[in-house]
């Protein structure tokens, strides 16, 4: 499907017959509604429609500002919240743990997570690497030997930085794989993050880590009363005395569902804070650099993103983004410092609106993403260890893996491509990159300029995006604080790029009120999401959208999309409700 070419557009041209339900539809629906109700999340906050963005669909149709107002006003709900656990006795005993971890002979700290919070637990962890590589002329050999005393879980290995690994999700036993191949246990703090706090994998992670002696603790987005009261994985995780709970419930999304924007942002807030503080208790020359208050710090950043120049800045990159894809172009973003972050919020668009997801260069007959992101400074290989600060750990993942997980046959007939070797194909480094340019009415580069950079990157950028036709840059115009770990410059860069990337695919009409309408449904809660969808906006039970969207994935997937985006079994559901109404 071309960018400019709607569902709708698909359906009057008789691509797409009316609803029908087949028997091998039905049984599906009714599978999913009888035996996959630990994955029916409704009752969640993290979920649901937040009513003080509800408006954001005519927002963004009035102006791009009035969107970007509207998006903003969710994150203003996270400090509210952050106050009060900054300064409870849990977040304490987070960093007494963190402490204790670092002084003892051996221990690292682990954050687990999956999707959104598996890259952001890359993310802390490269950035505790990052300061030892920054600083290390400060150090002595000691100090220098702690950076690897942080570590990481990533559903699905560090492939999932590229795209979520589909299903892996739903498979505790596949978490405990992970936990175990890291060898969690006694000495170990161990961070268990979930925006929502119910994924299976992350829980089951956690439930290795608490067996084998390490210091526990599960941070979540959501009441914890409601998560022991509907779920049992949950209520087991949050009951066990082995595992402190801090709960860091801020309200629901700016966007429904999705879970990148303010939960996320709130535990990268926890996390890189408490970080930070560890750090400044082991090594107490470098507190003054910290902020004396984490709250009014974050405060602070925000009223920078929302003064006007903030503001102006977001406006004129989403609508210059806008522009591009309306042209059926193409952005490529340069970065060094910060590169993980923006890398982050590209991958997380092509699930969160149905965008292709970033492509290989051995998977010549995909469609290219709408966005991506390259180093200047280093070939492939190399920028893959420089943006993580260490070699990536990628999952060798065989048929055999899949059968014992109990995963779906096409899984066991054909494992994900996740392996090491197939990471390096993605080419985020400085090599030419014609297929972003040839064939494309616009293409552009954008350059990410935050506090910190060096001259060189500079110099590389404007070289390396000479080659595009179009050249641009994506500025902070307010000072950001700087600190121990560079917390703020990463909280500006997710903030910011929530807002634009979110804000652009408002512009562009993926949004219906405040719902990702373009949603994938690659696993069992973005099923229930797309239903949930279904229901709030077409109006009818929730078994009948369950039986549409199957049949609407089921028509998807007989045709043949070869070099064409994948349109959204959601959208195909929802248009043909629209049709017949």
């Amino acid at each position: 499907m071309r960018i400019g070419m709607t569902v709708a557009t698909v359906l009057a041209a008789g691509a797409v017959s009316a609803f029908e339900c087949s028997d091998a539809v039905k049984a599906k629906a009714r599978d999913f509604i009888d035996n996959e109700k630990q994955f029916h999340l409704g009752f969640l906050p993290t979920e649901q429609s937040n009513p003080i963005t509800a408006t954001l669909e005519e927002d963004f149709k009035r102006s791009t500002l009035a969107g970007v107002q509207c998006l903003q006003r969710g994150d203003r709900q996270i400090p509210i919240t952050m106050r009060h656990v900054f300064a409870g006795e849990k977040f304490e005993k987070l960093v007494d743990s963190m402490v204790k971890t670092l002084q003892a002979p051996k221990g690292r700290i682990i954050f687990s997570g999956c999707g959104a919070t598996g890259r952001l637990s890359i993310l802390l962890e490269s950035m505790w690497r990052d300061f030892f590589y920054r600083r290390a002329a400060e150090l002595t050999p000691a100090e220098r030997a702690l950076a690897d005393r942080s570590a990481s879980i990533m559903t699905g290995g560090d492939f999932a930085l590229i795209k979520s690994v589909e299903f892996f999700e739903d498979f505790a036993e596949g978490g405990r794989r992970q936990a175990a191949a890291l060898n969690v246990g006694e000495g170990d703090t161990f961070v268990a993050i979930t925006e929502g706090g119910e994924t299976s994998s992350v829980l089951g992670t956690l439930q290795y880590a608490a067996e084998h002696g390490a210091t526990c603790f599960l941070v979540f987005n959501n009441p914890a009363d409601l998560l022991r009261g509907y779920l049992d994985r949950c209520r087991e995780a949050i009951d066990n005395p082995k595992v402190t709970v801090i709960d860091i419930y801020c309200g629901s999304m700016s966007l429904a569902g999705s879970t990148r924007m303010q939960a996320t942002s709130s535990e990268q807030l926890l996390g890189s804070c408490a970080l930070e503080a560890a750090l400044c208790r082991v090594m107490p020359r470098f507190a003054k650099e910290t902020a004396k208050d984490y709250t009014l710090a974050f405060e602070t950043l925000l009223a920078g993103l929302e003064s006007p120049g903030g503001r102006a800045g977001l406006v004129k990159a989403i609508d210059f983004e806008k522009g591009v894809y309306e042209k059926h172009g193409r952005i490529t973003y340069l970065a060094d410092k910060c590169m993980l972050d923006l890398f982050t919020d590209n991958t997380e668009r092509s699930p969160t609106f149905m965008l292709p997801p970033l492509r290989s260069r051995r998977d010549k007959h995909l469609a290219q993403s709408w966005a991506f992101v390259k180093n200047p400074l280093h070939p492939t290989v190399e920028c893959w260890n420089e943006m993580m600060r260490r070699h990536p750990r990628c999952l060798e993942f065989t048929s055999e893996d899949a059968r014992s997980l109990k995963m779906p046959q096409r899984f066991i007939d054909s494992p994900p491509l996740i392996k090491y070797s197939d990471l390096i194909t993605y080419m985020i480094g400085n090599e030419p990159a014609p297929e972003r340019i040839q064939g494309y009415a616009r293409a552009a580069a954008v350059i990410l300029r935050v506090p910190g950079e060096t001259q060189e990157f500079v110099d590389a950028a404007n070289s390396l995006a000479a080659a595009w036709p179009e050249k641009t840059e994506f500025r902070f115009p307010f000072p950001i604080a700087d600190s121990p770990l560079e917390i703020w410059k990463h909280l500006a860069v997710k903030l910011a790029f929530n807002c634009l990337s979110t804000g652009t695919m408002a512009a562009m009409g993926r949004v219906a009120g405040n719902w990702m309408s373009w949603v994938s449904i690659s696993n069992k809660k973005l099923i229930d999401r797309g239903i949930r969808l279904l229901v709030e906006l077409g109006g009818i039970s929730y078994e009948e959208a369950a039986q549409r969207l199957f049949a609407a994935e089921e028509w998807v997937e007989s045709q043949d999309w070869t070099g064409k985006e994948t349109p959204c079994a959601v959208q195909i559901a929802l248009e043909r409700l629209r049709k017949e109404k």
